[in-house]
């Protein structure tokens, strides 16, 4: 169910909106293989009537599942937006659309959620990514009864510039 505010309600006093979205209703396709929304957004905001306009303001939070772009290590993420403001026009131009007397917020907080996504996810800032050692491991755990024989590029290995 989207989150509508009805302004009828906001010409009397501001509005109080708490609660969760669900990723389909989101509509959260990150199309991202790093970056995965698989559980709800939380939301705690208050809607207020300003003469031809609504201001909307609060927090939104989600835990997003990650992989890290350096070692590929799923980790979570969680993506706060804790000084949440959306200044939405009623008239003119860039006015956002009003069915009935009612306002759907819901495509205003996934764009802003979106925009906040991480590019680059890192598990940890300092993150050294897979290293040879980790590497090889992997690769003969691969395959067991294999034997590892030093890469020809294992001599670069020892430069140190």
């Amino acid at each position: 169910m989207p989150l509508l505010v009805n302004l009828r309600h906001l010409e009397q006093r501001n509005l109080a909106l708490e609660g969760e979205l669900s990723v389909a209703e989101l509509e959260l396709d990150t199309y991202d293989e790093l970056v995965q929304a698989r559980e709800p957004l939380h939301y705690d905001l208050e809607a207020q009537w300003l003469e031809d306009s609504l201001l909307v303001r609060g927090e939104l939070a989600i835990t997003l599942d990650c992989e890290c772009v350096r070692c590929l290590k799923p980790f979570k993420f969680r993506l706060a937006l804790p000084h949440f403001a959306a200044h939405l026009p009623l008239a003119g131009e860039e006015a956002v659309p009003v069915s009935g007397d009612c306002v759907d917020l819901t495509p205003i907080l996934r764009e802003d959620t979106l925009l906040e996504f991480p590019q680059h996810p890192l598990c940890k800032p300092g993150c050294r990514g897979l290293t040879a050692r980790k590497i090889a491991k992997k690769k003969s755990s691969d395959r067991p009864g294999t034997e590892e024989k030093p890469s020809t590029w294992s001599a670069l290995d020892k430069l140190k510039l």
